[in-house]
């Protein structure tokens, strides 16, 4: 399947925005762009339906109907049952709510087992039980690739396991991690899985019922949506953790880990992505049930990130004094490419700035990856990340302009 890569710039308003006009965007990692149908819904929600949800009147259930048309077109696409998937202010916000649910559930003694490839969403929430007296176990990378190796988690695992933390694919290295072979380890040991996706769905939303974990994280404003934090959370952990929200809503499995109101408008407007997973279905000929248009979706996005991606990691990986970040193969990693220089990476990323390359420099949150594999997180990488709606011709301005700058 060939991405027609003119229909899907198409879709988002930005490329025709005059104030971007000329920039190419290489920190989508840090945020994509929002494609039409999202702002559209947002639009219209703020427009007509800017009331209470689910109430007697036309404007109230019509409010309350897309909220829930976000759930239901969202689950059916990843495979799992609606009441499974809710939302919240962000990732990280959703992971601490987690935590205090597994610091309620779990006993003195009872370990989880992090990772020091993570972003701190996925790390720090968990690593603050320590002070209730959960043991925290950490899964190590290997500090000159930066890969985890599923071999150093079995020698982690035994049956005071209660939950293993992993991301999907990590915001500096970039490696897709083999999440179905990791979570039957943690699974065969009795443990319950969190898989932070966050890096990963932007690159094709995720199959979860195929790949298994109990749950799964990720954020909207990274897969062409409005700034909320998305959550699945498998029926039999839900009902099992405490609830976090208001006492009258622990029946109701996609409220229970919610404390507060969710915001209704970008809740709402989050159908849009799904919408927009439609159209490049309809355009590409895919057919099926959604979770099959939304699979076939995900295969043409990577493979035309795929095809972008290992001219860049070609042109880059035996330069001097440039230290890549993660695997030379386009195949087995994320479009998210890290490089440690002789200088700062926020340098770097100011230098393609003024060349029209939108990059980002700094630590992203990763102190803890870049610390294992000797990079000092003052001194930072720069981060250059795109998705399947680049063109070959940014890609080919990019590397002009790292031969300008490195």
């Amino acid at each position: 399947m060939i991405l027609d890569n003119d229909f899907v710039r198409a879709q988002f308003p930005a490329f025709a925005e005059p104030t971007l006009a000329g920039q190419a965007f290489f920190e989508n990692a840090g945020g994509s762009y929002t494609c039409a149908p999202v702002i559209a819904r947002l639009e219209r929600y703020y427009r007509q339906r800017k009331v209470q949800p689910y109430g007697l009147y036309d404007a109230s259930r019509l409010a309350g109907e897309e909220m829930d048309e976000a759930r239901q077109r969202l689950a059916a696409m990843m495979g799992v049952a609606t009441d499974e998937v809710s939302f919240g202010p962000s990732t990280t916000q959703n992971t601490y709510v987690l935590a205090q649910a597994f610091r309620q559930w779990m006993r003195p003694g009872e370990a989880i087992v992090v990772t020091d490839q993570d972003h701190e969403a996925n790390s720090g929430p968990w690593r603050r039980l320590a002070d209730e007296g959960i043991e925290i176990r950490e899964w190590k990378i290997d500090p000159g690739t930066g890969l985890l190796d599923p071999a150093d988690l079995d020698a982690l695992l035994d049956e005071r396991v209660r939950l293993v933390c992993f991301p999907h694919c990590s915001n500096v290295v970039g490696a897709v991690n083999p999440v179905v072979e990791i979570t039957a380890l943690a699974h065969a040991a009795g443990a319950f899985v969190c898989v932070d996706g966050v890096s990963y769905a932007p690159h094709g939303l995720p199959e979860v019922g195929r790949l298994g974990p109990d749950i799964y994280l990720f954020s909207a404003y990274k897969t062409y949506g409005p700034h909320q934090g998305i959550m699945v959370i498998r029926q039999e952990l839900a009902r099992m953790l405490p609830n976090q929200a208001h006492h009258f809503n622990a029946d109701t499995l996609y409220k229970r880990f919610t404390p507060a109101g969710p915001d209704h408008a970008q809740v709402a407007a989050c159908a849009g992505i799904a919408d927009y997973i439609d159209t490049l279905a309809t355009h590409h000929g895919i057919a099926g049930d959604p979770a099959a248009r939304n699979a076939g979706v995900h295969e043409a996005m990577r493979t035309h990130e795929t095809t972008l991606l290992q001219p860049l990691l070609d042109h880059l990986k035996d330069r001097n004094r440039v230290r890549l970040i993660g695997p030379s193969d386009a195949t087995v990693r994320a479009p998210t490419v890290a490089l440690a220089l002789d200088r700062p990476g926020a340098e770097a990323a100011a230098d393609l700035a003024r060349r029209g390359i939108m990059a980002g420099g700094g630590d992203f949150y990763a102190h803890r990856p870049l610390e294992a594999m000797g990079i000092d997180p003052a001194h930072g990488v720069l981060r250059l990340s795109f998705v399947h709606y680049t063109s070959r011709d940014e890609v080919e301005r990019l590397m002009t302009a790292l031969d300008d700058i490195l």
